[in-house]
């Protein structure tokens, strides 16, 4: 299989670029780390690769929300260049801020469907503090090319402040029958997401954004309970199935 080149995009307060790469590379691809600003001025790098990973972290750390101004500037200077991407077939993956700036983007529905990633909620409705604990999350989407063949339950890491899925009823119900939701939780909401979605594609399938850190739990020896037998499933098998599809480009 040809090792694709997957193209990893930075900010400031971006910090799980790392291990980003390293989840690519056992996945089967290559990979390169651009900063957010080389890559406005050199789009080209866009172009010449076959996915696109916005990594997790606290992008010009938070300021004016989660995940915007990263956003901004991507839809300000390379919106075209982003569409014609995904237009060409190309997978997408934005995980935990990185999904926050996917939403903020355009890319996967977000404000023209009443979608947003607010503030972590308790069951009974008030707020919450941020969240790290290791969660088990459910693949459902066949149409989403990152979850489309995989069975396991994948076992990572959730770190986040802003990742409760907030949406109308009538919207959950549009994202399911469109087979969009991508991911959910199991044994345990961490967030307050509604219907406890933890993951989104977009209508193509190409595009997934998801809270949770699958790219923490590559390697068995990660998982905190692994010397007691733990063996839950790796957060690898994603990037595998985006790595598959993009060496068919």
């Amino acid at each position: 299989m040809m090792r694709p080149q997957a193209l990893i995009v930075s900010a400031p307060g971006t910090n799980r670029d790392g291990e980003s790469a390293f989840a690519l590379e056992l996945a089967g691809a290559r990979s390169t780390t651009v900063l957010l600003n080389d890559l406005i001025t050199n789009p080209q790098v866009l172009r010449e690769s076959q996915m696109l990973v916005i990594p997790g972290g606290f992008s010009f750390a938070d300021a004016l929300g989660a995940g915007r101004l990263f956003a901004l500037e991507l839809t300000t200077r390379l919106a075209d260049s982003l569409h014609q991407f995904v237009a060409a077939g190309r997978p997408v993956i934005g995980i935990c801020n990185g999904f926050q700036t996917l939403i903020r983007t355009g890319l996967l529905p977000g404000d023209q469907r009443h979608i947003a990633l607010g503030h972590n909620q308790r069951k009974n409705g008030q707020p919450a503090p941020f969240v790290c604990e290791w969660v088990r999350l459910q693949p459902r989407s066949q149409r989403c090319i990152w979850t489309a063949d995989l069975t396991e339950e994948i076992h990572c890491p959730v770190a986040h402040g802003e990742g409760r899925v907030a949406a109308s009823p009538e919207t959950v119900r549009l994202l399911q029958d469109n087979d969009q939701v991508a991911l959910t939780y199991s044994g345990g909401n961490p967030n307050g997401s509604v219907a406890d979605i933890a993951g989104i594609t977009d209508t193509t399938g190409l595009v997934l954004g998801l809270m949770p850190h699958p790219e923490d739990h590559v390697l068995a020896r990660q998982h905190p309970r692994v010397s007691r037998g733990h063996r839950g499933g790796l957060g690898l098998e994603l990037f595998q199935a985006g790595v598959r599809h993009a060496a068919q480009l």
